[in-house]
């Protein structure tokens, strides 16, 4: 990945995890935690070029339900 590209995933990455943790009334570890068992970063990263047009509350609401999902499908 060239050097601007990864600079601009890395912020939308801090941008959007700081609006989720704010979201779900999360501290940083709390939120490291989570992206530990759901992989919220690395899904941010791989759908960056359609969700950093989407709009923040669109992609928090695509996260809740990717984690929603993934709950459910855990035993």
């Amino acid at each position: 990945m060239e050097m601007r590209k990864f600079n601009d995933v890395a912020y939308f990455q801090v941008g959007i995890a700081r609006k989720y943790m704010r979201r779900h009334n999360l501290t940083p570890l709390q939120f490291v935690e989570r992206d530990k068992q759901y992989h919220i970063l690395h899904f941010l990263e791989v759908g960056y070029e359609p969700f950093h047009l989407t709009g923040d509350e669109g992609v928090l609401d695509e996260l809740d339900q990717i984690v929603a999902e993934q709950q459910s499908s855990t035993p």
